[in-house]
């Protein structure tokens, strides 16, 4: 029988395309490979009778080619504040095994290069967005204004991480990770926007 769970929030993230990235369209990064840092920030949410809400998640990610051909390398860090339950709830629904949308991102890992608890920070301002993972890497974004001043939308792509949401038009400022790979970058696309994943 399938545990009833549901999480929503809001999520954001960082990856080293040009604005704008084309991997959204099922087409290949810009520079051949895409690496990304993505952050989920779970403002509700539960596993049967485990609470989620108020718990944060961040992921690493090395892409090879075209995102929908799979063979991603990811690692997986889980909040630090977490109970054994709560980590055993987030480990299953993001390692894809309860189904919901994080079981199609997970079809497309082909390495899982770590999973472990970090303390995980994350400000998700109007305009500024930041995570950073204790002693691994971190993260800066900041909202591209459109020709009226407002956002700039990216309205039902063929790839999403939020399904059913606009994503909002980020610019990297700032990414550092020193993980299971060593990689920086600025300059780049950033997205933003609610999420909820449900089986």
């Amino acid at each position: 029988m399938t545990e009833k769970w549901h999480i929503e929030g809001k999520y954001f993230e960082s990856c080293t395309c040009d604005i704008a990235c084309p991997c959204i369209f099922l087409k290949p990064p810009t520079k051949g490979t895409c690496k990304a840092m993505i952050a989920w920030q779970i403002a509700a949410g539960y596993m049967e009778d485990t609470d989620l809400a108020g718990l944060n998640v961040g992921l690493y990610l090395q892409a090879p080619g075209n995102m929908v051909e799979g063979g991603w390398k990811i690692a997986l860090y889980l909040d630090s504040r977490a109970n054994d339950a709560q980590t055993d709830a987030l480990t299953r629904i993001y390692g894809g095994q309860v189904g919901g949308h994080p079981a199609v991102l997970a079809s497309l890992v082909g390495e899982v290069m770590s999973v472990q608890p970090a303390r995980i920070d994350i400000n998700y301002g109007d305009s500024e967005k930041t995570m950073d993972i204790e002693g691994v890497g971190s993260v800066k974004t900041k909202r591209l204004k459109g020709a009226d001043g407002n956002e700039v939308t990216v309205v039902n792509p063929p790839l999403a991480v939020a399904p059913g949401y606009p994503l909002v038009v980020h610019e990297t400022e700032s990414l550092s990770y020193s993980g299971k790979d060593e990689h920086s970058h600025s300059g780049t696309v950033g997205f933003a926007s609610p999420f909820s994943y449900q089986p």
